[in-house]
């Protein structure tokens, strides 16, 4: 017997797992507790009360069942009763026509019943109950097979433990809530001031006062250590749960499988309840022993056994419905990916990621639950919340101590503040007069007031999803002094209006996933100093005036086709061109016009090849070109007029051969042909005396030539994944190679030649092991001494 204590632990045990149980298996748990109910009335039933009670049968049943076994004859009706039979005799049993006797004494009753009851009676009426016992049973354990197995048991236990904490962490239900001073169920997410804490703060600007609105929502220490564990533990429990789909599996698996055996007990149990009848005519084979060879015999239970086979069949088909109705949803819908875009769209957080495999399959069931268990995950897995709560303390004590702390410097040394995911700019990043950087991302409201002014040092300025305005005062201050710009927005009303009056601007980068008639690109021509253009969008056609200052332009257009580029034409002073994922099959012939043209980068564009009167000649200070992931197949013998060419990307394409024009280029540094289909190396490449770099990595190389290896100034050689058997000894007259790449190679064994690099090391050779240490171990001795340690 369990305790009440110990049965409400069971119960509390079970609960959270309510949670991942959909409408489906709820129904179905019920219908396999009514089946188990059923199963269990009719085998207590059968244990308690069941019996076959066997008559023999008269001459018409007989002459109907075609037996040949006569019967006794009947006694004469006015003859004498017949004498009493002795003690131990056999007694006469009166049948059931007239009362005729049987000579068969009680103890042949019980004994042909029995086999009667086996012989006769259809396995139905005997074991039905049983199998649909063990039918209930194996349902039961299946519906909630996930919830047991230990691969997917675990999982679901840490995601309900931290869903849990999700709605208990002081995180959402008061820093959200009351700084946002929106119900979190409801619009959550876009951080706006408490108009009853703007109406209480008394005289005074919103600048001052937007700080101490916040005051009373101030999380202690406590709260926020916790909430900060709490997105850890987020963060690597999504990267556990993603590796892989099991939960998805497991789950269809078992639901195939109750599909299945719903099935096979409707086909094989539909004809049951009509086998089992009242009467049976039963031959045992005992005429010799009972004097009759055919019995009619009667089952006691048959009525209550078929109308209860009938219900249990009816609970069976109802449950093989539903079951059905779970696998349309499994492969209906794309269950093993889950996107947050309504939450996103809610909250205005755009950086809430999708998840996918077994994290977007639970998901996906606590919907089924109740929506709001995502929305209130979603905070935790965005890092602009994880963001506005390492701001937190700032955002409400506002102290100019607390933002000079999170101020750093970026790659080029700037001193930087990054401010993400706060209800409005803060009113003590004015004071800070040596930054140089200021970066907002996420921020609910942005407006540049005259204190701006403060600022001396800024001269870059960062928007990233934040609606910005500007004051008169305030503009004409980023109007002389900003120089950088760059704006990442998903909204149209994100763009700032007023930065088409910077006058001073000299860098701008745009940034978003949204169509180009979306940009007012006409309007760049008013930026008369931009010196550097980043476009990361989806250009149709470039605008057709630029700044005619351009030194840099850069298209990343994410393989949406550019049309036009006659913007180019007026842009004679354009040092650097990038075109990447711009699906242009051949480069464009406004290109060659650009005869002030340093580098020239068009990355996986689809460019089949290069015309043979390219004009590469007119590029005569083009010194970087790229031409990496693309389908070029062949190189024109134009490519030799590019005489100032220091670097060749080709790497991802389909070359075969390589032309002798190519080698013409003695300027070349770095020369990149992986991933080719190159089976030669001509013996024309030692003619690049100035080489540096050279990778042939991912082609179909088998021998290396001599003269390679007259290309003295060589300090990268890149090999690997070739067809080659041998090194050259000649590689040891390569003194200034400091990194050799041979794995997934052929090679049997490395030259000893190997030791006269003096600044090849160990850490800059990549080859296997093994065959590594067959090099003799004085070598293996050198190449292992640091450069700084002597020679032995």
């Amino acid at each position: 017997m369990f305790s009440l204590t110990e049965v409400a632990f069971l119960s509390d045990g079970h609960a959270p797992f309510r949670t991942l149980k959909p409408w489906w298996d709820v129904f179905t748990d019920y219908l396999v507790l009514a089946m188990l109910a059923i199963s269990i009335i009719a085998g207590t039933l059968l244990m308690s009360t069941d019996q076959v009670v066997c008559l023999p049968a008269d001459r018409t049943d007989l002459a109907a069942s075609g037996s040949l076994v006569p019967r006794p004859a009947p006694r004469p009706l006015d003859g004498p009763e017949p004498a009493a039979a002795p003690v131990g005799t056999r007694r006469e049993f009166p049948t059931a026509n007239g009362g005729r006797p049987t000579n068969l004494d009680y103890q042949q009753h019980l004994y042909i019943s029995q086999v009667c009851y086996h012989q006769a009676l259809p396995w139905h009426s005997k074991y039905s109950p049983y199998l649909a016992l063990l039918h209930a049973l194996v349902l039961m354990v299946c519906n909630n097979f996930w919830f047991i197995y230990p691969k997917t048991s675990s999982k679901i236990e840490l995601f309900l433990s931290i869903l849990r904490k999700c709605f208990q962490s002081p995180w959402t239900t008061k820093a959200l809530s009351e700084t946002a001073c929106q119900p979190l169920e409801g619009n959550f997410g876009r951080m706006k001031p408490c108009p009853s804490q703007i109406s209480q703060a008394g005289v005074g600007s919103r600048e001052e006062q937007a700080p101490s609105s916040s005051s009373t929502t101030i999380l202690d220490r406590k709260d926020r250590e916790r909430a900060k564990a709490l997105f850890e533990k987020i963060r690597t429990f999504r990267a556990h749960a993603e590796d892989a789909s099991l939960l998805y599996w497991v789950y269809t698996g078992q639901t195939v499988f109750k599909v299945a055996k719903l099935l096979a007990v409707l086909g094989y149990a539909s004809g049951s309840a009509s086998a089992i009848a009242f009467m049976h005519v039963c031959r045992p084979g005992l005429g010799d022993l009972a004097g009759h060879a055919t019995f009619s015999c009667t089952h006691s239970l048959a009525y209550i056994l078929q109308k209860l086979l009938l219900s249990y069949l009816a609970l069976v088909l109802l449950s093989g419905l539903t079951g059905v109705y779970t696998l349309s949803w499994l492969l209906r819908r794309p269950l093993r990916q889950y996107s947050f875009g309504r939450a996103r769209k809610e909250s205005r957080f755009m950086a809430i990621p999708d998840v996918h495999n077994d994290l977007a399959f639970l998901l996906h069931m606590a919907d089924l639950y109740d929506p709001l268990c995502s929305k209130r995950m979603a905070f935790f897995l965005s890092s602009v919340s994880e963001s506005q709560l390492l701001d937190v303390r700032v955002d409400h004590r506002g102290g100019y101590e607390e933002l000079r702390r999170q101020v750093g410097r970026d790659p080029w040394g700037r001193l930087e503040l990054r401010l993400c995911a706060l209800p409005a700019l803060h009113q003590a990043v004015y004071q800070m007069a040596d930054l140089e950087v200021l970066r907002l991302e996420y921020l609910a409201e942005v407006k540049f007031s005259a204190k701006v002014g403060q600022m001396a040092a800024l001269s870059e300025l960062h928007l990233c999803c934040c609606p910005a305005t500007v004051e008169p005062t305030a503009l004409a201050f980023l109007q002389e002094r900003l120089r950088g710009l760059r704006i990442h927005f998903t909204d149209v009303t994100e763009i700032p209006s007023w930065l088409y009056s910077l006058k001073s601007l000299r860098r701008l980068h745009l940034s978003s996933h949204l169509c180009s008639n979306v940009l007012a690109l006409e309007s760049l021509r008013k930026l008369r100093s931009l010196e550097v253009l980043v476009l990361q969008t989806k250009l149709a056609e470039l605008p057709r005036s630029m700044s005619t200052r351009l030194r840099q332009l850069r298209i990343q257009n994410d393989g949406t086709k550019l049309e036009a580029l006659r913007g180019l034409e007026k842009t004679s002073g354009l040092q650097q061109l990038e075109l990447l994922c711009c699906q242009l099959e051949r480069i464009p012939p406004a290109v060659w016009r650009l005869t002030g043209l340093q580098r020239l980068d068009l990355r996986s564009n689809g460019i089949r090849g290069l015309e043979e009167g390219a004009g590469f000649q007119r590029l005569a200070r083009l010194t970087g070109l790229k031409l990496w992931h693309n389908h070029i197949a062949t190189l024109p013998a134009s490519i030799g007029a590019a005489g100032s060419l220091e670097e060749l990307v080709l790497s991802h394409n389909e070359l075969e051969s390589l032309p002798p024009a190519l080698f013409a280029l003695t300027r070349l540094r770095h020369l990149d042909l992986s991933h080719n289909r190159l089976r030669l190396l001509p013996a024309e490449i030692g003619q690049l005396g100035a080489l540096r770099r050279l990778s042939i990595t991912g082609n179909r190389v088998r021998a290396l030539p001599s003269q390679l290896f007259a290309c003295l100034e060589l300090t990268s050689l890149q090999l690997a994944a070739n067809a080659l058997t041998t090194v050259p000894a000649e590689i040891g007259s390569l003194v200034l190679l400091s990194r050799l790449e041979l794995t997934e190679n052929p090679l049997e064994s490395l030259p000893l030649e190997l030791g006269c690099c003096p600044l090849l090391k160990r850490d800059g050779l990549s080859v296997d092991n093994a065959l590594f240490e067959t090099l003799p171990s004085h070598v293996k001795q050198r190449l292992a001494t640091p450069i700084s340690a002597p020679s032995p």
